[in-house]
């Protein structure tokens, strides 16, 4: 009975079962009681309703009919297809479903130990970052006897309800639950990481190249346990759940039930020939209502497949809301799609391990701009770098920007999402204060922004230090938002919260930064295969990337310093690696000092020492600019 997960409303499950037993009562649920107000708040259902308990609408009621399925659910009266769609996901996956239904064997009925029933139910969901126990009692809401939200096709099966209303109960109240996102109910059910994306945007139908890669990456995320949604997006509110000529209907979230490459032919000669065509199955939330084009139930595409094919694919002529598509005709009918990783980050895996930091950080409003953090999105240059900002150091990268669930809100007229994405930044190298003011920073990737409850990304980035900039896109907006950063190692991710060095009791005595300066190295004009830059200033240095087998090096590097002794120049060298001994190419002196140009420069390598003066061969190319305000930069 134990459990990691935090308690809603702080309430234990278990305190509360044991209480019960021994007081010979069912539970009821003062958090969530059998009332209009857990209903709805605006429209109410269409007809009387009774609350009644599981026992009372079914002579034998179970929690499970046959085990967990797919098949099991079927939509209700309000607009939650999104919900049902992640819950029929959620049944193809027990280690996810095991998660969220803890204890199911425990909280099955028990014909044989009726004293042990107590009326009392919990589900588990991963809320902003942190595994959440929701209590719910037994009282479902009926009209005529019959289940009027979520329900099992058989009578006497009640996960999928009960289920419902601890979401629902998370949620305020049923209504708060008409219109959401699959992907957002399988992260709660999971954890994952979601990803939308555009289909008709991409014109995925028309790339065969694109649509091959994605349907490549669908299989993978499908083999690795992830979960798939998709969608058809509608131009007006009354085409939502319309049902079109080919059988799809919009408006409406469908699960994806299997990714699969099909074989083609009969018999041997279909291994030998090893001809596969790569098809993908649905399920309508409702139980029926199904395609009608190619590789439907009872279309004369399944004639090229064999018995044995057909047979491991569990291929059935009824209409149960199940049906497979070819992926072409998924990407040409389907506008959206929502793709939810398990990410890995296990130490000990075959496959690859993903190293994760996050971080939660708020939008918040102060009067001083140093202290502002809602400065909204890049359009607003004035207020831009007000926003939170988190450095990391990485090749490859996933980026996904949550912010807080709102649908609690709608009760009282708000809950809709805030319009939020965020820019990633090339920084410099060490830099270890909060950017305030552009020089040679620029912008290296940018997300959507979508007034979704999650923005992702996944990019490329050449090694080198980044920052990550998670904005809404108006400032003044208030919020709270949960930034999760995936990379290939430790990337030290943190957020930036000075603004310059602190002032110490030993500063009087050790000196404190007099000026700021930002040196920008970007280009050369000598030919070496492995080159590097290494900046000095006042002991401290900062060493560029190896550009192994160039000629013709460019380099970005830059570098900021907060200098102590504004007079004592910075010298930049430049350095060819080698297996045995590095080798030195040559340098630049610079005084770095305020009134110098702050315009790019070409400069001449000179050698050390007493020979300074003395030129070698190439020049390289350098931006200084040095302020007195330590927050100029």
């Amino acid at each position: 009975m134990f459990s990691s997960a935090a308690p809603y409303k702080n309430q234990h499950y278990a305190d509360l079962r044991r209480n019960c037993i021994q007081d010979k009562k069912l539970f009821e649920d003062p958090e969530f009681p059998a009332t209009n107000a857990s209903l709805y708040f605006q429209r109410s259902p269409p007809g009387t309703v009774e609350w009644k308990r599981p026992g009372e609408i079914s002579n034998e009621p179970h929690l499970f009919v046959e085990g967990i399925s797919s098949h099991d659910l079927n939509q209700g009266v309000v607009g939650n297809c999104w919900f049902v769609a992640a819950c029929s996901c959620l049944a193809l996956k027990p280690n996810l479903w095991k998660k969220v239904i803890p204890d199911w064997k425990e909280q099955e009925w028990d014909p044989k130990h009726p004293e042990d029933y107590a009326g009392i139910f919990h589900f588990q969901f991963w809320v902003f970052g942190e595994w959440i126990d929701v209590v719910v009692d037994d009282r479902l809401p009926t009209i005529n006897g019959e289940l009027i939200y979520c329900h099992s096709k058989n009578t006497n099966e009640f996960w999928s309800a009960l289920l419902e209303k601890a979401y629902a109960k998370l949620s305020g109240c049923y209504e708060s639950l008409e219109g959401g996102n699959t992907g957002d109910a399988v992260v709660d059910f999971s954890g994952a990481v979601a990803e939308a994306i555009n289909l008709e945007a991409g014109a995925y139908y028309k790339d065969q190249k694109k649509q091959d890669q994605l349907f490549e990456d669908l299989l993978k995320v499908y083999d690795r346990g992830g979960i798939i949604s998709c969608s058809i997006k509608v131009c007006s509110p009354h085409e939502i759940e319309n049902r079109m000529a080919n059988g799809l209907v919009k408006g409406h979230a469908y699960s994806v039930t299997a990714v699969k490459k099909v074989r083609l032919g009969h018999g041997l000669l279909a291994y030998f020939k090893n001809e596969t065509i790569p098809l993908i199955r649905m399920r309508n939330p409702w139980g029926k209502i199904e395609w009608k084009g190619a590789w439907s139930d009872s279309s004369e595409e399944w004639s090229k497949v064999g018995d044995m094919e057909r047979g491991n694919l569990g291929i059935t002529v009824e209409d149960d809301g199940e049906f497979w598509m070819s992926f072409t005709d998924w990407c040409k009918c389907f506008t959206d799609a929502d793709i939810c990783r398990l990410i890995n980050t296990s130490l000990i895996s075959i496959h690859k391990t993903w190293n994760e930091v996050v971080h939660f950080g708020s939008w918040t409003k102060n009067a001083e701009p140093l202290l502002n953090r809602c400065g909204g999105c890049a359009n607003h240059k004035q207020t831009f770098l007000q926003n939170p900002q988190v450095p990391h150091e990485v090749d490859e990268v996933l980026i996904s920007l949550q912010q807080r669930d709102m649908k609690i809100h709608r009760k009282v007229g708000q809950g809709e999402n805030l319009t939020i994405g965020f820019g990633v930044f090339k920084v410099e190298l060490n830099r270890k204060y909060r950017m305030h003011d552009f020089l040679t920073q620029h912008c290296v990737e940018t997300s959507t922004y979508i007034n979704a409850r999650t923005v992702f990304m996944r990019s490329m980035l050449p090694q080198g230090r980044y920052v990550i900039i998670p904005t809404t896109f108006r400032p003044q907006t208030l919020g709270d938002y949960m930034i999760r950063v995936f990379t290939d190692v430790d990337s030290g991710c943190r957020e930036l919260t000075e603004d310059k060095p602190k002032v110490k009791c030993w500063s009087s005595f050790l000196g404190y930064p007099q000026v700021v300066t930002h040196i920008y190295v970007h280009g050369s004009s000598f030919h070496q295969c492995n080159p590097y830059v290494i900046i000095y200033c006042e002991g401290r240095s900062v060493k560029s990337i190896i550009k192994t087998d160039t000629l013709q090096p460019e380099f970005t590097t830059s570098a900021i310093f907060y200098r102590k002794k504004p007079r004592k120049p910075i010298t930049v060298e430049v350095w060819n690696s080698n297996a045995v001994k590095d080798e030195f190419m040559g340098q630049v002196v610079l005084s770095g000092l305020v009134k110098d140009t702050t315009d790019p420069q070409r400069l001449q390598l000179r050698k050390r020492g007493r020979q300074m003066a003395d030129e070698m061969p190439g020049s390289i190319g350098v931006r200084i600019i040095t302020a007195t305000q330590l927050t100029a930069m």
